[in-house]
């Protein structure tokens, strides 16, 4: 699947545009595979042929409240997803909450019903969100849309290590995935926290989604910024059974997001412990480095799987994949 993208750039977009789609911008500006032509948020879209500034984009973004803003790129639009898909665009990363948790599955019939053809990875979390992104994979396939779902840290670059580490085992015991997250400001990644909260005991997506500002800042004040989560909803568990690694329910996911530090609060890791061909007990361990940011373990993979959807998407290959399913290409 080596394809030759250096002298025709993938043109590309960035649907979203909070935290992580500022991140997924500022990740693809020295990127010479890929050109960043277009984004949208709620209120707008900008799209320019020769390539965006992540700059100019989040300054109007911030200051003035959407990308349609940006001059003389921008539109400002109500139908922003939907306007877009009329501008010559090959693949998107799907940087979007999602909440509520039909918003993805939502998403991608926006495009099957526009007639767009190309490449889409999302980084949804929610396993119950890949389900509905799994029933409508036939439609996918016959729009000719090329989509790989959970392609982010976790699920994503995560589970595609498990997958990896379990070849040594003739059987999987178990796989526990544990990440720390690091953040100054929990308002640069509203959304991301809202999902993170929809974890909690207490919560589930709608009440999360329903928190004003103010009433997530009280609830961080009273966990001294601190988010715990154990057992979580995580689509890692679907993605690796659909894998044939081993039964969802052998899958744990958890972690601790530190909204008030950049460090990390514990250190990201992947454990795969299962038996040989020789009937040895072991584990495989995986840790990512303290010194990457969540944006860096979200979008680098994203993008990582947006070229290996081209590769296929150029193949005539179309339809819905995992990340535990197809190798990502680095983008040079």
């Amino acid at each position: 699947m080596i394809i030759d993208t250096i002298n025709s750039p993938i043109r590309v977009g960035v649907l979203g545009f909070g935290g992580l789609g500022q991140a997924a911008a500022r990740v693809l500006t020295p990127k010479k595979e890929m050109l960043w032509v277009a984004t949208a948020d709620k209120k707008g879209f900008a799209y320019d042929d020769s390539g965006l500034s992540p700059d100019a984009a989040i300054k109007s973004y911030v200051q003035q409240g959407s990308v349609g803003h940006l001059q003389p790129q921008g539109v400002l639009s109500d139908n922003s997803i939907q306007d877009l898909l009329s501008h010559d665009v090959e693949g998107y990363f799907l940087a979007l909450p999602n909440l509520p948790n039909t918003f993805m599955a939502d998403v991608a019939k926006t495009f099957i019903a526009s007639g767009w053809q190309g490449v889409l990875v999302d980084a949804l979390k929610r396993t119950s969100a890949m389900e509905q992104i799994l029933e409508i994979q036939t439609d996918l396939r016959k729009a000719g849309i090329t989509y790989i779902t959970g392609c982010g840290a976790t699920p994503g670059l995560l589970t595609a290590a498990a997958a990896i580490a379990a070849q040594s085992y003739a059987e999987i015991h178990s796989v526990k995935i544990t990440f720390g997250v690091g953040i100054a400001n929990w308002e640069a990644y509203r959304a991301t926290i809202r999902e993170d909260i929809a974890h909690m005991p207490e919560f589930d997506v709608e009440t999360a989604r329903a928190m004003s500002d103010e009433e997530v800042a009280a609830l961080l004040d009273k966990t001294n910024g601190i988010i715990a989560l154990e057992d979580m909803e995580h689509a890692d568990d679907i993605m690796l059974e659909l894998a044939g690694i081993c039964d969802r329910d052998r899958v744990t996911v958890g972690g601790v997001v530190d909204t008030r530090n950049k460090k990390k609060p514990l250190s990201t890791n992947v454990q795969v412990t299962g038996r040989t061909f020789e009937g040895k007990i072991s584990t495989h361990t995986f840790t990512l480095g303290d010194e990457t940011s969540m944006a860096a373990n979200v979008c680098g993979p994203a993008f990582g799987y947006l070229k290996a959807g081209v590769a296929l998407q150029r193949r005539g290959l179309t339809g819905l994949f995992t990340a535990a399913e197809i190798m990502p290409q680095f983008v040079r």
